[in-house]
């Protein structure tokens, strides 16, 4: 009797032996979507997932029975039936598919265990109609690849329904019954489940195939998303906007076969793994969202107003309480990049309220710093440099109480705020990838500092012709339209440099701190301010006017200098963190590849 052959290494085992990897192995999305929901994937348990998938079609998943008859006797039967059927007219006779070669064979099979092309071990391989009706509004389902989920089918939302002399004309082409297994093969290729007993009478799009096998259906649905053959269809499929793969070159694929039996136990044992999977994701999203929330919930403790009738000293001791039981468990708290950028935002709003440094009374008050910046205003229009800028009078405090000594003006009573007019765009202005002046765009705009690259230039003499909108002395950019609406940065270029149509410029007529500006601007309090008069359109836009009404926490000016000294050094503390645990997360990664790629050699 042949000798029974169990997996190198238990399912179980290496899930059980590596938790901590398939759990803590997460992957930061990029900020760069912005609509994204969730700011990380699950990397670790993705990959076991792929993992348990792999080993399954490798037969390392249970162990063989050599009692199970082996998979050429039911390819036989297979060809048997095909040849049947064509026989008795049921269906056409099938194109010879090509032998298979020694070097298509991606790896080796277990005894009693086949290789076979999709082609041969289907009776039925056909696809949904590539000319649909029109919508009929009511009547039988007509399915499309956005029904067809990893082992479901919507049903209820179907992309249009046709009534019976379609349903009639589609059925019998496709003849779909349950068992059978639908195959996305336009768009998300590779997704696919089995048809329900019962389920009812539907039609499909071209976008789904459908097959029919004597395979156990669950196991053809799993071989799909298996890796090998999402690496078959990523190489085949064609198209730009939207890749298909043809019925033909589906036909093609390989396929594992193991005996009828195994491949019942690896369903049964398949179910069980991903339904652990399931629980160990939600089990740490679980988690996840606990932290953060624990996070969200001691920070936003130090940001809360003061009761009423409490005095100064009363207020800082219990932010001294606030702060300690955040200090205390600093090493476990911040250990997420969600965690750290709350941490961030959190800093820059401390800043603004004037709780992060403590108030010097020596300080000259804000009140003479702004007696000095109407003085050097008026300079500046005297000597027309600028024009005298329109008087906004707007009404509304902040949502919270500043210190004594600082002020509260609106942005209009600091700075000089403009941009390129849309006349002066669409007269002079030529963007050209090399040049004599650089121009800020929207894309180089960021958060504190902008990024310099990918630069488009205009020639000096045009700079020369707008010098409103050119960039010749230290400035705060803020991008008012399109991606990146709301970012705010220092520039302190000592070249000429020139505005996009989609920047403005915010020029202080003193010497008030751009950082500590720009530290406002990109809080959670500037950002209240700058977004609470945005033009709600197809595409949202800021108005010079509306960032002239911003109001802004103004400290004496030797305090901003402190307090941008402190975000400084605080910011700094929280990338070094940023940047450990990414060596870390990256670290996890790697391991996870490396566990799954010793498992399946």
């Amino acid at each position: 009797m042949a000798e029974t052959k169990a997996p190198n290494t238990s399912a179980e085992q290496l899930i059980t032996e590596h938790l901590d990897i398939w759990t803590t192995a997460i992957e930061q999305k990029s900020s760069a979507g912005r609509g994204s929901s969730k700011k990380f994937s699950l990397h670790g348990i993705k990959k076991l997932r792929e993992l348990i998938l792999e080993l399954a079609v490798r037969g390392k998943l249970v162990p063989q029975d050599p009692n199970d008859e082996p998979a050429s006797v039911l390819l036989e039967q297979i060809a048997d039936e095909k040849t049947q059927l064509v026989k008795d007219k049921k269906i056409k006779k099938p194109k010879a598919l090509p032998e298979i070669s020694g070097d298509e064979k991606p790896f080796e099979l277990p005894k009693g265990w086949e290789w076979a092309r999709l082609g041969e071990i289907a009776k039925k391989l056909t696809d949904g109609s590539h000319n649909p009706s029109r919508n009929n509004g009511e009547g039988y389902p007509m399915l499309s690849g956005q029904n067809v989920n990893y082992g479901k089918i919507d049903f209820v939302n179907p992309s249009r329904y046709v009534d019976q002399e379609n349903y009639d004309k589609e059925h019998s082409r496709t003849l779909v019954q349950e068992n059978d297994v639908l195959l996305t093969i336009v768009g998300s290729i590779g997704r696919s489940a089995v048809v329900p007993p019962m389920a009812p009478k539907f039609v499909l799009q071209r976008s789904v195939a459908v097959i029919s096998t004597d395979l156990i259906p669950e196991f053809i649905c799993n071989q799909f998303i298996s890796p090998i053959c999402m690496r078959y269809f990523d190489k085949h499929a064609k198209g730009t906007a939207q890749k298909g793969i043809y019925l033909g070159k589906l036909s093609l694929m390989l396929l594992v076969i193991p005996p009828l039996d195994e491949q019942q136990r690896i369903v049964a044992k398949v179910d069980e793994l991903m339904s652990l999977c399931d629980a160990l994701e939600a089990q740490t999203e679980d988690s996840i969202t606990a932290h953060q929330t624990l996070v969200e919930v001691l920070l936003e403790a130090l940001l809360k107003a003061p009761e009423q009738g409490v005095t100064p000293e009363q207020t800082a001791e219990q932010f001294q309480q606030n702060w300690q039981r955040v200090s205390e468990h600093f090493d476990t708290l911040f250990t997420t990049t969600a965690s750290i950028d709350t941490l961030k935002q959190t800093i820059l709003q401390l800043a603004v309220m004037g709780k992060l440094v403590p108030q010097n009374p020596d300080d000259e008050p804000a009140t003479e710093l702004m007696a000095r910046i109407r003085t050097h205003q008026s300079k500046r229009i005297k000597d027309k440099e600028i024009q005298k800028p329109k008087k906004v009078i707007i009404d509304g405090e902040l949502a919270f109480k500043v210190p004594t000594s600082w002020e509260t003006p609106l942005l209009n009573d600091l700075v000089f705020v403009t941009k390129l007019a849309g006349f002066e765009y669409s007269k002079y202005f030529k963007l050209a990838d090399k040049g004599e002046v650089p121009v800020i765009r929207a894309q180089n705009v960021r958060p504190f500092k902008p990024a310099l690259n990918n630069l488009k230039y205009i020639d000096s003499d045009i700079s020369s012709q707008l010098p409103r909108s050119a960039l010749d002395r230290p400035s705060l950019l803020i991008t008012f339209i399109g991606a990146g609406i709301g970012d705010v940065c220092v520039f302190d270029k000592e070249e000429r440099w020139h505005l996009a149509p989609n920047v403005a410029k915010v020029e202080p007529y003193s010497n008030t701190s751009l950082y500590f500006l720009c530290i406002y601007l990109n809080s959670p309090a500037g950002k209240t301010e700058l977004f609470k008069s945005m033009k709600s359109t197809a595409q949202p836009s800021l108005s010079m006017t509306t960032i002239r009404e911003i109001r802004v926490a103004l400290p004496p000016l030797e305090e901003q200098n402190r307090i941008v000294i402190k975000v400084d050094q605080l910011m700094a503390l929280c990338d070094q963190l940023k940047t450990r645990l990414t060596d870390a997360q990256t670290t996890k990664l790697h391991l996870t590849d490396a566990i799954v790629g010793q498992a399946v050699n």
